[in-house]
């Protein structure tokens, strides 16, 4: 019997087996999960895919020209045609489908699952979601333009390349925040405006309390605002909100990529968390970054993070205090983390108890059964089907990555009609008997053997490989 490491490896820290995988992986686990952070991250790449700053400039181009035709039609007396108010839409649409589609293919593909599974756990950790119009056309380059070429990096640059993306300062609307007492404000006020201009805490909050500190790290509300003062000015060039401000002067930047605004930042000295910073400009952002990235409480919070994400919803104490010690001592070096984590005992004995996101039960389904990705409609459909649209988490805290958040009656059997519609289409094209071994491994159970065995034909045989529960959980 193969053993249990193999099964382990392949299903608790990749994306599921694919026939003769674990015979390869065979007792080796840990070698085989240390060999995947070794070369550099693949580039996610093809002839569809996009830069961030090319999709924003033509989006932002397309949105001026919808609202100069609607300013004409209100000057008129007709009106503009349902086409041209949905221009952005339409073309923002094919640009989602190709990145999750190239997303979707690579995972069902790789030989580097454990690194996929990373990639993922951090564009979640750092989350954004389409459900604002121009995330649509950049959520996929976000992933592909800061998570994935820091993934095996330090932690401070992947914190710095998140935080200061065109998606996330779009999605936390940090692009429109303007510091009181800033040129851009004093300026406003010389000319007697009305409009409100003022400072925009959502992204420093969500730093604080998502991506590094943790709800319990100890910042107070006065540290959201002083960091949010540090952070005023950190935009996008060409932005629509952006060119409202042109008359009070500053440069516009390259349409569509990152631009600090010196007349949005609030002027000033900063004193954060019992540390102060007189850097000017951009950098005083920077430098709390930084800071935030070796703190304590970061480690703890991501490693907790990290460690329920891989290993158990609960996740054991000691695992948790191995893998912050290695943040600390590494000062934020990501492989030494993940090592960490590989090498603690705690992460091979604990039980597989853990429920499977609906994106990994698709995964390891696609892995398993080898299924192409013919019909990107088809394939996509399924993430919807089963409750996780591909880059959609719905807010800032991303997907939840608990069992008890996926594990209901409901949810279980949607993925018993998914499974079983995926078995019929296959018909006689998959031998469960054969693949069963190949995929669970020594997590095979007795049970889930004999129902295979006595299955009344090929596809139904299918369908209770998937919805084995050792299948279903990892």
């Amino acid at each position: 019997m193969l053993d249990a490491t193999a099964a382990t490896a392949a299903n608790r820290f990749g994306l599921g087996a694919r026939p003769g995988e674990l015979a390869s992986i065979g007792a080796a686990g840990r070698d085989w999960l240390r060999a995947q952070l070794r070369a550099a991250p693949p580039v996610l790449a093809a002839p569809e895919l996009r830069s961030s700053q090319q999709v924003l400039a033509q989006a932002l181009e397309l949105r001026r020209s919808v609202q100069a035709e609607r300013k004409a039609v209100r000057d008129g007396d007709s009106a503009l045609p349902p086409a041209q108010l949905q221009k952005v839409g339409q073309f923002l649409k094919p640009i989602y489908v190709s990145e999750v589609t190239a997303r979707f293919g690579f995972a069902a593909g790789t030989d580097r699952p454990f690194l996929e599974r990373l990639t993922q756990f951090w564009a979640n950790h750092f989350a954004v979601s389409i459900d604002k119009q121009l995330l649509a056309g950049v959520a996929g380059s976000f992933e592909r333009e800061a998570i994935r070429p820091h993934v095996l990096g330090n932690f401070s640059d992947l914190l710095l390349a998140a935080e200061t993306h065109p998606a996330m300062l779009l999605y936390l609307d940090n692009h429109l925040s303007v510091g009181p007492n800033s040129q851009a404000a004093r300026r406003r006020e010389q000319r007697g405006t009305e409009r409100r201009i003022g400072i925009n805490e959502n992204l420093a909050r969500e730093i604080l309390e998502l991506h590094t500190l943790g709800v319990e790290g100890g910042y107070t509300q006065a540290d959201v605002t002083t960091f949010a003062q540090a952070i005023s000015g950190w935009s996008i060039g060409g932005e629509n909100d952006g060119r409202r401000f042109a008359r009070l002067g500053g440069a516009q930047g390259k349409p569509g990529e990152f631009l600090f605004r010196d007349i949005f930042h609030e002027p000033g000295d900063r004193r954060l968390l019992g540390r102060s910073y007189d850097q000017g400009g951009v950098r005083q952002g920077e430098a709390i970054l930084k800071d935030l990235a070796m703190r304590p409480q970061t480690a703890r919070h991501v490693c907790s993070k990290l460690a329920r994400h891989f290993v158990a919803d609960d996740p054991p104490p000691a695992l948790v205090k191995r893998m912050t010690e290695a943040w600390l001592d590494s000062r934020g070096s990501l492989p030494k983390v993940y090592e960490a984590l590989i090498d603690s005992p705690e992460a091979w004995t604990q039980p597989s108890t853990k429920f499977k996101t609906p994106a990994d039960y698709i995964y390891s389904s696609y892995r398993a059964l080898g299924l192409p990705l013919r019909d990107k409609r088809r394939s996509l459909q399924a993430f919807e089907a089963l409750g996780q649209r591909n880059l959609q988490p719905g807010s800032p805290a991303g997907w939840p990555d608990t069992s008890a958040d996926w594990d209901g009656s409901s949810a279980l059997l949607k993925r018993i009609a998914w499974a079983d519609a995926v078995a019929q289409r296959l018909g006689s094209e998959r031998n469960a008997r054969d693949l069963a071994p190949q995929v669970l491994g020594a997590t095979l159970s007795d049970e889930t053997s004999k129902a295979i065995a006595r299955a009344e034909s090929a596809p139904q045989a299918l369908t209770l490989l998937m919805a084995a529960p050792e299948f279903m959980r990892r």
